[in-house]
């Protein structure tokens, strides 16, 4: 668990399914996000904590709901796709629609990053957003991404060929950030 000024980060729980379920099924958490398909099946939220949960145990990946400290209400979830033999991670993350524009991303992605430079000992994180969703690109350059490049159309969404923008922070970068 990771505990930040408004936001607690934590493993999912089977009781989250229906809050996750509802958030996630919105449209425009699915548009801007690779694997949430949209209509969101029924009863694919806790299919997903169950293999967040497998997938933890393993060492593949650490997905965090994203809970509001004052209420413990689900916003949304943050993870890291870990690739151990070369000391790097991919984060990813969605807030749900009632949440956007509070600094949840931001405040969340800023809290995984420092889980994964300290505790995980990583060099390297990075991650990519569509072209189209300008506001996961604000996200990443507010905790201290730096801007590696777009690809474009390497990602296809409903038929659509996405640009990905992607971006990356190292540990040295991330070092550098504390001593300010």
């Amino acid at each position: 668990m990771i505990e930040t000024e408004r936001l607690t980060l934590r493993l999912f729980q089977p009781e989250d399914a229906p809050a996750v379920q509802q958030l996630v099924g919105a449209y425009e958490v699915a548009l801007n996000t690779l694997s949430i398909p949209h209509p969101y099946p029924a009863g694919a939220a806790a299919e997903w904590i169950a293999a967040n949960e497998k997938s933890f145990e393993e060492g593949k990946t650490i997905n965090l709901g994203i809970f509001v400290r004052d209420t413990g209400e689900v916003a949304g979830s943050i993870g890291l796709v870990l690739k151990p033999e070369h000391d790097k991670a991919e984060i990813g993350y969605w807030i749900g629609v009632p949440y956007w524009g509070r600094g949840y991303a931001t405040e969340a992605a800023r809290a995984i990053i420092d889980y994964g430079f300290r505790e995980r000992n990583l060099n390297r994180i990075d991650a990519g957003h569509f072209g189209r969703n300008p506001s996961s690109g604000r996200v990443m350059q507010k905790v201290g991404m730096q801007y590696e490049g777009r690809l474009r159309q390497s990602i296809r969404k409903w038929d659509e060929y996405m640009d990905v923008d992607y971006y990356a922070i190292l540990r040295s970068d991330w070092a550098a950030a504390q001593t300010r």
